[in-house]
């Protein structure tokens, strides 16, 4: 998935995780980024780089969840 395509997602409400269940990318903080997240350990780092398109992580890792 690219950048925009993520943001899209999330922002309809869906499940984006990254290379599995227990990452996952979500929208937040003081300037309302998006980032992926660990859900056990609470660390988190952003979705992109400052250009804000270019993703850290492989874009085939991502994927909408499906339940």
């Amino acid at each position: 998935m690219k950048a925009t395509e993520i943001k899209r997602a999330v922002d309809e409400g869906l499940t984006v995780p990254w290379m599995n269940p227990g990452y996952e990318v979500i929208r937040g903080g003081e300037r309302d980024q998006y980032f992926i997240c660990c859900m056990n350990a609470g660390h988190c780092s952003t979705l992109t780089h400052a250009d804000g398109v270019t993703l850290n992580g492989v874009e085939l890792d991502f994927f909408i969840a499906h339940d």
